[in-house]
């Protein structure tokens, strides 16, 4: 009986623990790069079109609102030094990501303090620090998000594509 009580517990543990991993429908992806002794790395959920066009999806986002750059869990960013993005300075630490639509039709990075949450769970008060994201069309179309660091000359290049749309930008480590 005792045994019997254990393996209800152990199970009862391991479907506590596996609930949160299986509630994220989407597949997961990871990105790194290190820049001298400066690693920085990405996490985050990789959303699928099927079917559908992302400039319907992106595209009318009103001015300030926030894309999650991703699906499920947030993106997670973090970095072990400081990075400066063209002048502005993201302090070593671990953030979440996310694209801001701006009223010009511009896209700002956002680099916010709360990180692990629900990707929909974004407080603007925690929004840490924004840098100017280029706006592209890919030269081809990725159905699921994409998001890479590569190496780029004496720094780095932050990617994210989503079916033809691509938005990017270049860090160095401090």
């Amino acid at each position: 009986m005792k045994q019997l009580l254990t393996l209800l517990c152990a199970l009862g543990l391991g479907a506590a623990f596996a609930a949160p991993a299986m509630a994220q429908g989407n597949p997961r992806g990871t990105s790194s790069v290190a820049l001298g002794s400066t690693k920085v790395t990405i996490e985050y959920g990789r959303p699928s079109l099927k079917g559908r066009n992302v400039n319907d999806l992106l595209g009318q986002l009103p001015a300030g609102q926030v894309w999650r750059l991703g699906a499920d869990k947030s993106t997670t960013f973090t970095t072990a030094g400081d990075l400066d993005f063209s002048g502005t300075t993201v302090p070593k630490g671990e953030y979440s990501l996310w694209a801001r639509k701006e009223s010009d039709n511009s896209w700002k990075l956002v680099f916010n303090s709360q990180h692990g949450q629900w990707g929909t769970d974004h407080d603007a008060s925690k929004d840490a620090v924004a840098v100017d994201l280029k706006q592209e069309k890919a030269s081809s179309s990725d159905a699921e998000v994409t998001i890479k660091l590569e190496k780029e000359g004496d720094g780095g290049e932050f990617t994210v594509q989503w079916g033809d749309l691509e938005l990017s930008t270049n860090f160095t480590a401090k």
